[in-house]
Order: structure tokens, then C-alpha cells, then sequence
């Protein structure tokens, strides 16, 4: 009785005040990573979305550490978010387990790389955001210091080992040297060789095209030393070592553009990376959006994936400096976006979508040991 008087009252309550109960209509859930300037972008997104889509809410859920590790728990326990953002390293494994809806788009809006990086077995299972590749920066100033002459877009190994070893003096190293598996892949790849086979049926690693590419990588550091030991880099990271003047070249993506704009107190600029016998060739890695199979509000999931693929949409991540595009149609809006835009377009025709299966990471956690000696 006494509840009933107590929602009697409630109701007469919203009657006086002329309220009624909001319809908080299909809520969302949408995952991904990023920084702050990524969030910076993406909420003010989302709150356009629920504009436009008024029948939706979108549950944001940014997960900045160990992004991959917390999703697959949500997908283990079946508590995944509606719309996942994923790249190319990990979606064969949720490909592989089913979790992922298959997706239809017009392909030709995209580049093909960015397709077939977010494919598995010919089923597209993530709409492109971006495309991630790799290019030399360069500190100009150093190169004018010393007299060198600035990388041009047919410079080969031997010109670049050539331009390290003039970079190299006073406490400057010639270029940047990173373990992970991305930075020396370049290396290989532009040799013949990389780390599995495009069919992925078995691993190249030790072939000579891919020894060839280690060797002079590997040589950089050790025979060379014109890239920094361990020791000599100490705790700073490749990028500080480079707003610090200590590196002259630096191998690295799209995403340290904005960084060395706001903050680099020197002129530099972006080269391709130099010629091995197969050519200029890097691993091109891509992200994307994906629906969760389990999701109950799938065309919901769909039209939110639509917005944040849309060329409006890429415009607005194209101008953080972040991201290189997987559109076409937004070419010239990533031209006109800073330093090095012309380079990373032009050389997403030469990157090759960088082979993964399944156990992936796990190839890569065994390679990291095995090349502990070679590097170090």
C-alpha cells in the first residue's frame, strides 16, 4: 500500500511539472582505444550521431591499456560491445572464432589494401578507417649541418646506409633502431622476404631474402653503429631521441606527424623508405570498425559503423594528423594536412598488407626471443 501511494505520488509529481518519462531509446555499446586527441574527436562524433539518430545511444567504452586483452574477455564471456574498433593483428582471431559479423560495403571507396588487411579468407569483417604505413623522418637542419643531401624517392640501401654513416658523428646517430617486428619488417619485405608466407602456410623468416634484410638491419647497430645500442638510448624512446636533435633519421608512421609539428624545434620532413632489391616496399596494417555477431542491435551496430566510415567522418580524423586515410575520396584533405602528407599517400601503392594468421603474436613472441642475440 504503501509503495503504491509512493508511485501515485511520483506520477502526480510529472503530471504538475509537465514532465514525462525520456524514451533513452536503443542503447550501444562501442569500443575502442586511443588518446586523448582521439577521444577529442570521437565524443563530440558520437554526440552528432545520437542527433542524427535519436532512436540510438551510444555507450562509449574507451579502453586506452591493454585494449586487446580486455576485448577478448568481453568476447569469451560473451559480454561483447556492439561495434568493436579493431586492426589487422588481431582480427584473424576473432575472424577465426566466429565472433565477428560479415560485412558488405561498396569496396571501391576504399583502397584494396585496407580491404584485404580487415578480410579474412574473402569475408571483410571491419569497415576501414586507416591505413598505417611507414617512411623516413628527417631532421633537416642535420642534413644541412653536414652538407648531406636530402632522401629522394628512388635512394636504395646503399644510399641510406651511405647517408647514415654521414649522419652519424657528435653524438648523433644515422637512424633510428626499434625490436618490434614493424620496424624491421621494411627491411625484409623490400628484400622478398618478411616473416610468413602470403598464403600463411608456413614461415620465411630464414629464407635468404628475409636473412639479407635482418643482416643489414641487425648490421645498422652492430657493424655500423650508426643506430643506437640499448645502452646509448637508455630509457628515452625513438621519437624523444629525435626532438632532441641525437637522431637524424627515424623510421617511424603517421602518428608522430602531430607530435614533431607541436613540438619538434627543428625542420624536418618525410622521405620514403630507401630500395632493397624488390623495391620500397612496407608492411601496410589497417583499422577498422566491426560488429560484434552477439550484438543484439545490429542495425543499430551498422549505422553507427556508416557514420564513423563516412567520408564527413574521415574528414574530421584526417585533421587531427593522426591517421592516414583507407578513403579515396578524401585525397585532398589528407594532402593539405600537414608535413610528409604527400609521401605517406603515395606510398600506400608500394605497402603490402603485412601477412597474419591466427597465431600471429605468438610467432612474434617466439622471434623476439630468437633475435635477442642478433640485435643486441
Amino acid at each position: 500500500m504503501k509503495k503504491s501511494l509512493i508511485l501515485f505520488l511520483m506520477l502526480v509529481g510529472l503530471l504538475l511539472c509537465g514532465c514525462t518519462p525520456k524514451d533513452t531509446g536503443t542503447v550501444i555499446q562501442f569500443a575502442s582505444w586511443g588518446s586523448k586527441s582521439e577521444v577529442d574527436i570521437l565524443k563530440p562524433m558520437l554526440a552528432d550521431f545520437e542527433a542524427q539518430n535519436p532512436d540510438i545511444k551510444v555507450d562509449f567504452m574507451h579502453i586506452p591499456q591493454n585494449y586487446f586483452q580486455k576485448i577478448h574477455l568481453l568476447f569469451a564471456s560473451h559480454n561483447a560491445p556492439d561495434v568493436v574498433f579493431v586492426n589487422n593483428l588481431y582480427l584473424p582471431v576473432y575472424a577465426n572464432a566466429g565472433v565477428l559479423e560479415p560485412l558488405q560495403i561498396d569496396e571501391t571507396e576504399y583502397f584494396p589494401q585496407a580491404l584485404n588487411a580487415l578480410s579474412r579468407h574473402g569475408v571483410l569483417y571491419a569497415v576501414p578507417r586507416d591505413v598505417s604505413n611507414l617512411a623516413v623522418y628527417y631532421n633537416k637542419d642535420i642534413f644541412d649541418k653536414y652538407n648531406v643531401p636530402y632522401p629522394d624517392e628512388d635512394w636504395t640501401f646503399a644510399d641510406f646506409l651511405q647517408t647514415a654513416q654521414k649522419l652519424t658523428r657528435n653524438g648523433i646517430f644515422g637512424i633510428s633502431f626499434e625490436e618490434d617486428a614493424l620496424f624491421y619488417l621494411p627491411y625484409l619485405m623490400s628484400e622478398g622476404g618478411g616473416i610468413l608466407s602470403d598464403d600463411l602456410t608456413h614461415e620465411i623468416i630464414d629464407s635468404p631474402e628475409s636473412q639479407k634484410g635482418l643482416n643489414f638491419y641487425a648490421d645498422l647497430r652492430k657493424k655500423y653503429h650508426v643506430a643506437p645500442l640499448k645502452s646509448e638510448s637508455a630509457s628515452a624512446t625513438m621519437a624523444q631521441m629525435f626532438l632532441q636533435g641525437k637522431l637524424a633519421m627515424q623510421l617511424s608512421g603517421r602518428w608522430l606527424t602531430p607530435k614533431y609539428t607541436e613540438e619538434a624545434n627543428f625542420d624536418w620532413d618525410v622521405a620514403p623508405f630507401p630500395k632493397g632489391e624488390k623495391g620500397s616496399i612496407v608492411p601496410l596494417d589497417a583499422s577498422g570498425w566491426a560488429v560484434s555477431k552477439d550484438s543484439k542491435h545490429k542495425d543499430e551496430a551498422l549505422r553507427l559503423v556508416e557514420f564513423l566510415a563516412s567520408k564527413n567522418s574521415s574528414e574530421k580524423f584526417i585533421k587531427s594528423g593522426l591517421i592516414v586515410p583507407a578513403r579515396h575520396d578524401v585525397e585532398l584533405e589528407f594532402l593539405n594536412s600537414g608535413k610528409g602528407s604527400k609521401t605517406f599517400w603515395q606510398i600506400i601503392k608500394t605497402s603490402k598488407p603485412t601477412p597474419v594468421s591466427v597465431n600471429y603474436n605468438e610467432i612474434l613472441d617466439k622471434l623476439s626471443e630468437k633475435l635477442e642475440y642478433k640485435f643486441n
